[in-house]
């Protein structure tokens, strides 16, 4: 693979007033959207940065239309129609298969996502609040703590904390609702503090005993299966005072009765954030995700804690923290760009947007969800199983040290990421009958105005397909695959202009096709096309 950029910067986040040429409009999409496309490229470099950031936060909430059962033929459910969704029918039969459901349609949001960072923020949030469908077991669960995040991920994240904290995927999967006065649970206190809000950074000193105190204050909450709501159950609820630590300024929460007790966990939040280190711990994670996984000291000086400032001094608001990091020079520094290897779903849901591959509409919404599992299929052979993230801590890539990022690719998921581009450039993978997911190489390059000359037609896919540049070396080779091995350009010009002005030919369709085809597949299998 080509060496990352070893040169950090000390760039801070004074607004970016570098060239916002089409390699900017390139570097933000990458990091915001799965997949850069050349309408989304064209779209935004016609507009400022600003209104460029403006749009990409402007997310939304209009909350999509639900997952359906797409199950129907091979296991029927008993009261779910073919074609409706399933969401508010609380069935554990069928689970599995919902689950299935949930996951595809999962994936169908993020290959049909708008303008706008929301898919990247969804996910970013599922890798923090890390919970398992294996665990939980339950898709209704998987689905509203989807909703939930999606609904929050560009708002305050206090509520978000909050509402965490109480939703059903959360309480099932660390433990909460067994957490009782009779037998506090810490799992979620725990994490809470050593994940969720604080981290683990030099300034986050909680004590033991604060988790053991955290666990008391979250005794009592409960889960009716019958219909996905939680509850609070005051008997069994720890109603004593809860002592925190000096890290903690000596907080008690004080102990309430009856219903008052669920006033508790507000308490317990509010004093969570009033250390620094909250919002630190926050852009750390955020700037691994959108930025570079390593923190060096500059980078913590000139670019967290003063993002960290932004983010307390807003009440902890998303948005604000988002579009000054987005709008920075140290965002849109060289030593960024192209410093980050692809996630499995930036890879292979990024490929399915790159090439506008075709997925059938909700006319077919059988096939159309066989096509969205294959694609989740892809992201979880390559190690990235949206919904099963391995551990509470998320996946490894980004919080895993020295490694972080460089855990995605080794001998063996480099060999599937290829196989699963091999495919997706060649055969395809069936969607049953004749319907196939597969690049449609011509359908690709009509989008490009210069698709006639071989130079420039090189320079517009590697500009879209790679973040670093190629030797001429390479290029000559790229050229030589366009060309057939001839060497005058006149011999791609004329067989693609040939099969332009008669594209119902076959044959003529098929000269170009195998070529770029050959190109495309060749150009996913350098190593240059793994960095985002």
């Amino acid at each position: 693979m080509a060496t990352l950029l070893e040169t950090r910067t000390d760039s801070g986040i004074s607004p970016y007033i570098g060239d916002w040429d089409t390699a900017a409009v390139i570097h933000l999409l990458r990091r915001v959207h799965f997949g850069v496309t050349k309408e989304n490229i064209d779209y935004f470099k016609n507009k400022s940065l600003e209104a460029t950031i403006d749009e990409v936060l402007d997310i939304d909430y209009t909350i999509p239309s639900p997952p359906l059962n797409n199950y129907n033929t091979n296991n029927p459910d008993p009261v779910i129609g073919a074609g409706e969704s399933w969401v508010d029918d609380y069935n554990s039969t069928l689970n599995n298969v919902r689950m299935r459901s949930f996951k595809s349609w999962w994936v169908g949001q993020i290959v049909n996502h708008d303008k706008t960072i929301r898919e990247k923020m969804v996910l970013f949030w599922h890798n923090h609040f890390s919970t398992q469908s294996a665990v939980y077991g339950w898709a209704n669960f998987g689905y509203n703590n989807n909703q939930l995040l999606r609904s929050n991920c560009l708002k305050n994240f206090k509520s978000l904390v909050k509402d965490v904290t109480l939703d059903p995927a959360m309480l099932v999967f660390l433990n909460g609702e067994r957490n009782s006065k009779s037998a506090p649970d810490e799992n979620y206190s725990r994490e809470l503090q050593e994940l969720f809000t604080l981290g683990k950074g030099p300034d986050s000193k909680y004590t033991e005993s604060d988790v053991i105190a955290g666990a008391k204050v979250l005794t009592g909450w409960r889960i009716d299966r019958s219909d996905g709501s939680v509850y609070f159950q005051e008997n069994r609820h720890d109603t004593s005072d809860k002592q925190f630590s000096s890290f903690y300024n000596n907080y008690t929460v004080t102990g309430k009765t009856g219903q008052n007790g669920v006033t508790e966990l507000d308490d317990m939040l509010n004093m969570i954030f009033a250390q620094n280190e909250v919002a630190k711990h926050i852009v750390r994670k955020l700037y691994r995700w959108f930025v570079y996984y390593d923190i060096d000291e500059e980078t913590e000086t000139n670019v967290i804690t003063p993002l960290a400032t932004i983010f307390r001094n807003s009440g902890y608001e998303m948005k604000p923290l988002m579009k000054a990091l987005l709008s920075s020079e140290h965002f849109f520094d060289p030593a960024n760009r192209g410093a980050i290897i692809k996630s499995p779903a930036d890879f292979s849901l990024g490929i399915t947007r790159m090439f506008d591959i075709k997925i059938p509409d909700s006319s077919d919404y059988i096939t159309q969800y066989i096509a969205w599992n294959r694609l989740a299929y892809t992201t979880a052979y390559a190690q990235q199983n949206l919904g099963d993230p391995p551990s509470v801590s998320g996946w490894p890539a980004y919080y895993q040290i020295p490694q972080f990022h460089e855990i995605w690719i080794n001998s063996d998921t480099l060999v599937v990421r290829n196989k699963i581009s091999d495919i997706l450039a060649s055969t395809g993978y069936s969607l049953g009958g004749t319907e196939r997911l597969k690049i449609d190489p011509l359908h690709f390059t009509e989008q490009f105005l210069n698709a006639a000359d071989p130079n420039a037609l090189i320079n517009e896919f590697l500009q879209l397909m790679h973040t670093v540049d190629v030797d001429q070396s390479q290029r000559d080779y790229l050229k030589s695959v366009l060309l057939s091995g001839q060497i005058n350009d006149n011999y791609w010009t004329t067989a693609w202009n040939a099969y332009l002005n008669d594209p119902t030919n076959t044959t003529k369709a098929n000269v170009v096709s195998s070529r770029l085809s050959a190109l495309i597949k060749y150009l996913m299998n350098l190593s240059e096309f793994q960095l985002s």
